[in-house]
């Protein structure tokens, strides 16, 4: 899986929409749409914020690393 589709999953399994994800960590709304899209790639600060927010690794996000 990517980026974008990991995103998406790890923020629909907490049943939040991405206005409310915005607001839990700070990122844009649209930045956040844009990734989900796979329009752009999040910097590294932000996959670090969403990687501590779901409690997630760096890797798992960026689909390296897989459970």
């Amino acid at each position: 899986m990517e980026f974008k589709d990991i995103l998406k999953e790890l923020r629909i399994s907490k049943g939040l929409s991405q206005m409310q994800l915005s607001k839990e960590t700070g990122l844009s709304q649209s930045a956040i749409a844009k990734w989900e899209l796979g329009k752009t790639e999040p910097t590294a600060t932000a996959i670090i914020t969403l990687a501590k927010y779901f409690d997630e690794t760096t890797d798992y996000l960026l689909g390296v690393e897989r459970y």
